[in-house]
């Protein structure tokens, strides 16, 4: 493909030195890994800027460069074109998604975006798309999907260029529906920019990645882009969420809502939640549709209305998309029990802000048996929002009869600081601290009597544990049951 025709239409292009007949073989914006021939999008970030590689990139064979504002001479030739740009990362967005022929307006694509919900409502959307006999893609936390093909999922939503290839891959397959996790980071980024949804979801908005955002008001500027810059067709928002409320006013197309016994278009009620499963009744267009599921927690209610609603949105009929949803499988590592014959319930869950983690011993207090005790393992990542260890030590401590506070990703921090973090909010809450994670997992265990609940939260799916830049094995999910089992606890 010709640079000229990759940057036609492109918006933000300040000035184009060289020719731009010149062939392009492929889109990079990481200069370790660009291949003779792909044209370079020199990104700004926090620690670094790209353009400063210019004079490798160069050595390597590329193609042309893309960067914003103008050239730089020391660092350019006098033969490889040279596009200045006001927005790199917009460029990106847009050369990747032209490279690979736009993919996106060969499928619906439904976006889901929101604090929490994302993982388990894509999963659904997906298993829903199937049930009606449509080829699916995915793209989340855990894996991605190209039809029934999983695939390692590094970021949540990858860069442009990896982010147009997954889509471009799932067309070629014959995929014709995809549903998209789009995290605030990638709106933020544009990753998702050129992309063409077809329906996004809302599921809510509580405090998360302000380390990033900064403030809540940035945090939901960054998701409103998918609603009010990205999106072609109608959006499907939680109305039970305050901020979802200010979304559905704010967007000018057409908008499907969902709630727990509120005003809405799709409204939930009559809920029981138990130790198998969920059930409840949903109204939409004035028909009554009873759902039964496996999953556990009412926040799965709302996980339920969100892929119902993106559903009906493109067509579907509401009856069977609640039935295929009714019937898929647990998420790993979301609200997950864990059977290892034990006189008592262990769910593992990726909650990992105040807000889902409050969630999850509020809905694990509605199965647990009377008498019984909540016992709660959690801790926090570290190099991560610092603001959220105190609210989730206040809500753990507040909502459990007893708290284990741990380490939960440390990262490059100290694990002891980020417990101290974690414990200016717990008061005077029941807890203790084991900062060995796979200890306090066992600790739990030992606590744990015929019908308590142990709740194990943070790393939901995780398989690993990262410490100064190294990651080792470590799943929750395993370590559960080994601790069952060492204890003689186990069926």
């Amino acid at each position: 493909m010709k640079l000229g025709e990759m940057i036609e239409a492109m918006g933000g292009v300040e000035s184009i030195s060289g020719q731009a007949d010149v062939e392009v073989s492929g889109v990079a914006y990481d200069s370790r890994r660009l291949e003779a021939g792909d044209v370079f999008v020199a990104l700004r970030g926090e620690n670094f800027d790209g353009a400063a590689y210019v004079a490798d990139v160069l050595e390597r064979g590329a193609s042309a460069v893309v960067a914003e504002g103008p050239a730089r001479p020391e660092a350019m030739d006098a033969q490889t074109p040279y596009v200045g740009v006001t927005e790199a990362r917009a460029a990106l967005a847009h050369l990747a998604s032209v490279f690979y022929g736009h993919p996106s307006k060969g499928m619906e694509v439904i976006g889901i975006t929101g604090t929490n919900g994302k993982t388990t409502t894509a999963h659904l959307l997906r298993a829903a798309f199937s049930a009606f006999g449509k080829k699916a893609g995915m793209v989340g936390t855990i894996n991605y999907y190209v039809g029934d093909e999983a695939l390692p999922a590094p970021f949540t939503t990858p860069e442009a260029p990896e982010f147009q290839g997954l889509l471009a891959r799932m067309l070629q397959a014959g995929c014709t529906h995809v549903a998209s996790e789009v995290s605030s980071h990638a709106l933020a980024q544009r990753r998702a920019d050129s992309t063409r949804f077809s329906a996004a979801v809302f599921t809510n908005l509580t405090g998360e990645h302000l380390d990033f955002h900064h403030t809540m008001d940035e945090y939901f500027r960054a998701k409103s882009r998918l609603f009010l810059e990205l999106l072609d067709g109608p959006a499907i928002i939680n109305m039970d969420d305050p901020y979802g409320r200010e979304l559905a006013g704010m967007c000018q197309g057409r908008v499907i809502t969902y709630a727990i016994g509120q005003e809405a278009d799709i409204v939930a009620r009559d809920i029981k939640s138990g130790r198998e499963g969920l059930s409840f009744s949903v109204t939409f267009e004035g028909k009554s549709h009873e759902v039964s599921s496996s999953m556990l927690g009412r926040p799965n209610v709302w996980n339920v209305l969100a892929a119902a609603g993106a559903c009906v949105s493109l067509g579907l009929d509401m009856g069977g998309s609640l039935l295929a949803i009714s019937k898929a499988d647990a998420v790993n590592g979301r609200f997950m029990k864990v059977e290892e014959g034990q006189g008592f319930l262990c769910i593992i869950d990726f909650a990992h802000t105040g807000d889902a983690l409050r969630r999850l011993i509020e809905s694990a207090r509605e199965f647990t048996s009377e008498g019984g005790r909540v016992i709660t393992v959690f801790g926090c990542g570290g190099d991560r929002d610092r603001s959220k260890r105190p609210v989730m030590g206040a809500a753990a401590t507040q909502l459990s009869d007893l708290s284990i506070i741990t380490s939960d990703n440390p990262r490059s921090e100290n694990p002891e600081t980020i417990i101290e973090d974690i414990v200016r909010g717990a008061g005077s809450g029941n807890y203790m601290v084991e900062p060995d994670r796979a200890k306090a997992i066992h600790a739990a265990m030992a606590e744990a009597s015929p019908g308590d609940t142990v709740l194990i939260a943070g790393k939901g799916h995780e398989d690993y544990q990262e410490t100064d830049g190294v990651r080792t094995g470590f799943s929750d999910i395993e370590k559960a049951r080994e601790a069952i089992h060492s204890m003689g606890k186990g069926g």
